[in-house]
């Protein structure tokens, strides 16, 4: 009976919250926006948030999410976010288009368009809505759907901003895009749920940095959902970094569909929060269609990284690699529940999906499900998991060509995540991440040991 009655609890919250985002939007007419927002709350009313009895969420409780007041704050502050942070978190100097949005309301003040290829759109999703429904209609809300998705029909019951790229047929875009979204608290546990529409023409390429980012470290639930739809022959790179503050909960879902000869290529890294899930779905869509996912996340203190993802091999000869690594050191816990599908009609397909962790405390833990489902005869496909520690043997080579221990361990770690963050195309980003990671490693072994003599 507690357990229904917190149930409850949560859910009043946030129809609450609905109710009063309802009320205060603008008459802007958008009846079929209005549609999609009420079938997602009725969805999500119907749903209930997800439990640890269902399978899906087994290791994960989001208990605290369900029952932590979050308010929406639409405002989007320009001074949140100072210079010297903004070229922080944006790797500067980085020529390319940043578009920030602050607790999921675009800012442009704080962004940077720079020219783009003639027939490319990159801007704010709610201005798109009123003025590109033509592009935006056929795609928004058909990648992603709600049946069984609590956190997406939340998302699409909350739509109001997020970004939207449009690259049209044969255009190549040579700069990256950048989307930054930050929370910025002060004092007040805040929610966000943006919503990203990507939409890839035939024969065209671009490059996207999802980023988000804590201003603070205060109570904030980012619920974001990227809907990614590449056309016949596309190439899309498509790179999600969360460094998410300490009392961050961060849901996301990435749902993409790859046409005949396109290729999707994802690296997600998650380095920030308190908890996080994130859901890579992918749908090679068309004959020959192809995928790489890589995943990254690091974690410390008592830091909780869910990663689901599902590769659904629905046409023929379709190719699709996948490599997850994890560190993870303190109390914190790691989950990889990854799945291969392989249609009848999806004959020749060729899917490699390896996940491997590093755990350097004996109080880190990990769960790892690699799965394969096989339902046609003529496939050439694999899985493997592993889960250990820092070679010993490795350690004590390294120490006896006069390497003292912190930094024997911190070669090997850095050997270990390298592999990952080699594979990021953007420069800056991964010059950035490997800076970033090593100092983090460096202070987590010193912590460790003035803790431990």
């Amino acid at each position: 009976m507690p357990t229904t009655s917190r149930k409850k609890h949560g859910e009043n919250l946030y129809l609450a919250a609905y109710a009063r985002f309802a009320r205060d939007l603008p008459g802007n007419g958008r009846s079929w926006i209005g549609a999609m927002r009420q079938e997602g709350i009725e969805r999500f009313e119907s749903l209930g948030f997800p439990s640890t009895r269902d399978e899906a969420w087994r290791y994960t409780n989001v208990a605290p999410i369900a029952t932590t007041p979050f308010a929406l704050k639409p405002e989007a502050r320009a001074d949140a976010l100072t210079p010297d942070l903004f070229e922080q978190l944006a790797f500067e100097p980085w020529e390319c288009t940043h578009l920030v949005f602050i607790n999921g309301r675009f800012s442009p003040e704080l962004s940077r368009t720079r020219a783009l290829p003639r027939g490319v759109e990159v801007g704010s999703l709610d201005e798109a809505l009123d003025s590109r429904r033509e592009l935006i209609e056929p795609h928004l809300g058909r990648l992603a759907g709600m049946e069984g998705q609590a956190f997406t029909a939340l998302n699409a019951a909350f739509l109001r901003d997020g970004a939207f790229i449009h690259v049209p047929k044969g255009v190549v875009v040579d700069e990256p895009v950048h989307l930054l979204f930050v929370s910025s608290t002060n004092g007040t546990a805040v929610m966000s749920h943006p919503r990203n529409l990507i939409v890839v023409g035939e024969g065209s390429q671009v490059t996207v940095l999802e980023s988000y980012a804590g201003l603070d470290a205060g109570a904030s639930f980012t619920n974001v959902v990227t809907e990614i739809a590449a056309g016949d022959g596309a190439v899309v790179d498509h790179t999600l970094l969360q460094r998410d503050g300490e009392g961050a909960y961060h849901v996301g879902t990435v749902q993409a569909r790859v046409g005949r000869g396109s290729s999707l290529s994802s690296h997600v890294i998650s380095i920030g929060g308190a908890l996080i899930r994130n859901d890579i779905n992918v749908v090679l869509d068309g004959e020959g269609a192809d995928c790489t996912l890589n995943g990254l996340y690091v974690t410390h203190g008592t830091q909780h990284v869910d990663n689901h993802t599902v590769i659904d091999h629905a046409r023929p000869h379709g190719t699709s690699r996948e490599l997850y690594k994890g560190v993870l050191e303190g109390r914190s816990r790691g989950i990889f529940d990854g799945t291969v599908i392989v249609r009848p009609d999806a004959q020749k397909t060729d899917a490699r999906q390896v996940n491997r962790n590093l755990l350097l405390s004996d109080d880190a833990l990990v769960d790892s499900k690699p799965t394969l489902l096989i339902r046609a005869d003529d496939v050439k496909c694999s899985h493997a998991a592993t889960i250990g520690q820092l070679e010993e043997d490795a350690l004590f080579y390294l120490r006896s060509r006069g390497i003292g221990s912190g930094m024997a361990r911190n070669i090997l770690i850095q050997a270990f995540v390298s592999e990952i963050l080699g594979r990021i195309r953007i420069e800056p980003v991964r010059t950035g991440l490997e800076c970033l990671l090593y100092t983090r490693l460096h202070d987590g072994h010193r912590r460790d040991t003035e803790v431990t003599p």
